[in-house]
């Protein structure tokens, strides 16, 4: 089966959770017989890159207004692409994909992962909407990365009759393996045990939040990423002289193994529905970390369940943050509990090879 993704950003250098999630499904579909090819935009395209396991091609990139890609010229290559291929997967939201959609009229069968709702641009989705559904209601499948973002969702209750969760999976063979001696060297600099965060510092993170949490607190906090908010959150740690925290930037998969493997505990503060599932928690529940997070009704809480897998408080509350950190801070017996029981649930829900066997049989009755 010849499957095109049509996502808006992707690169082998890219590390948010869209990038993320087509690279691991496309290792799983390959296994199973698939054949990937991946469209994206670029304000500098490459040249068409083949890879073990996707064949990737950047049209350029005219404009972006509100966070959403436009270009002229992948209307002729995203219907030449379609052409070759059996079906489309699309990956939502980007407005300008639906227009894609309705002008090139492939007359292939398509599948939407639905990410997220679109939460920020409030005033620009009102006028978005009724491409919105009317792209949702042309398509065939859906699929919601959680069953919670299914429940929470005003806008796929809308469209449940051809709406299925299949949940994030990760490929662990994807990632390096923890170098012992650069584990070491990591405790050896921020301690024995810290508390760790990684992904892109966005408004919706709520670190503001996790660092009003550690003013006055015994733990180290790493933080791995960069991000909008970076500034804004190195001044507010300065402001409040919070000397435990580490901002270490972006870091190479092997440093972001090296500190998976390193710390006590992840962290994922999020507190609002942009933050639709929260990869970084996964790839802490594949590393056997016990986790913290905040209840947003999306899969934040479905990777990460309460009392099974972690903590889950309630979004932007500092104080509850602060008494979750301090509970698995004093009792590494259920931090190690909780570990071991996130390593077992991502193993029975959450591989690479049960996302890639529900897509490929998605994609098996479409044809």
């Amino acid at each position: 089966m010849k499957v095109l993704h049509f996502y808006k950003t992707f690169s082998e250098n890219q590390f948010g959770g869209g990038e993320s999630f087509i690279r691991h499904l496309t290792h799983a579909t390959t296994q199973l017989g698939c054949v990937n090819t991946v469209l994206s935009l670029s304000t500098c395209p490459d040249p068409p890159l083949q890879t073990a396991h996707y064949r990737h091609v950047q049209a350029k990139e005219n404009l972006s207004i509100a966070s959403t890609s436009f270009s002229l010229s992948v209307f002729s290559t995203f219907a030449k692409l379609a052409a070759q291929a059996d079906l489309v997967h699309y990956h939502f939201p980007w407005p300008f994909m639906d227009v894609v959609h309705f002008i090139t009229r492939t007359g292939k069968p398509s599948v939407v992962t639905y990410h997220s709702d679109i939460v920020r641009q409030k005033n620009l989705l009102r006028i978005y909407q009724p491409l919105m559904h009317r792209f949702l209601d042309s398509v065939d499948v859906i699929a919601a990365t959680s069953p919670n973002y299914v429940t929470s969702s005003p806008v796929l209750q809308r469209h449940l009759h051809k709406t299925q969760a299949i949940a994030i999976g990760l490929e662990e063979t994807l990632y390096p393996k923890a170098n012992p001696e650069a584990v070491c060297a990591l405790q050896q600099r921020f301690g024995a045990r810290f508390f760790l965060f990684v992904g892109v510092l966005r408004y919706y993170k709520g670190l503001q939040y996790l660092l009003d949490a550690c003013v006055h607190s015994p733990w180290p906090l790493v933080i791995v990423g960069a991000g909008p908010v970076e500034h804004e959150l190195k001044q507010q740690a300065l402001r409040l002289n919070l000397s435990n925290i580490h901002f270490i930037g972006q870091t190479d998969d092997q440093s972001k193994a090296d500190l998976l493997a390193a710390c006590y505990a992840m962290v994922f503060p999020s507190h609002l529905r942009s933050e639709a599932f929260g990869i970084s928690l996964l790839e802490g529940a594949m590393f056997a970390k016990p986790m913290v997070c905040s209840e947003i009704g999306t899969g934040t809480s479905y990777v990460n369940q309460h009392h099974v897998t972690g903590l889950v408080v309630p979004p932007a509350d500092s104080n509850a943050l602060k008494n979750a950190l301090q509970q698995l801070w004093d009792n590494p017996a259920l931090a190690a509990q909780y570990g071991m029981a996130a390593r077992q649930r991502y193993l029975n829900l959450f591989t690479a090879q049960n996302m890639g066997r529900a897509y490929t049989e998605i994609y098996k009755n479409l044809l």
